[in-house]
């Protein structure tokens, strides 16, 4: 329920990306605010592009959690 309501504010308040991290599923979802498209699920084996900034990606298999 706490991640809907996040996106919500997040997306009236102008945030263009919205992240959520999660350690025991070893997933991460990208909602892309500009798109009204699904989340996009990647798993901690993924290296995730930030669609903000044009050079940056996160490669979370050398993250340790």
């Amino acid at each position: 329920m706490d991640y809907y309501t996040k996106l919500s504010l997040y997306r009236e308040a102008g945030v263009r990306e919205y992240w959520i991290v999660d350690p025991m599923k070893q997933t991460v979802l990208v909602y892309n605010m500009e798109q009204a498209a699904a989340p996009a699920i990647y798993s901690f084996s993924d290296v995730v592009k930030v669609d903000i900034y044009d050079r940056l990606e996160i490669d979370f298999s050398k993250c340790q959690f």
